[in-house]
């Protein structure tokens, strides 16, 4: 493992994906959402189907990881 810092680089992506996943259940309860795990994949599938948006590689690798894990 590579070390960025004092964290690896599985640690930072473990990071990402929680803050990502936190973020996704927030932005759903804000909205009055229940934040079902199927629901949450499919958000994070359709935010990473958009490429306007500028994303870094940790990101979208979490992102990824997340809606793999999420829905299988």
């Amino acid at each position: 493992m590579k070390a960025l810092g004092n964290v690896t680089k599985d640690e930072a992506l473990y990071q990402e994906m929680c803050r990502v996943v936190g973020k996704v259940v927030l932005e759903m309860r804000d909205l009055g959402q229940e934040p079902k795990h199927i629901v949450i994949a499919g958000v994070l599938r359709t935010a990473l189907a958009n490429q306007r948006v500028t994303r870094s590689e940790l990101t979208t690798q979490a992102m990824e990881k997340v809606v793999k894990a999420l829905a299988g």
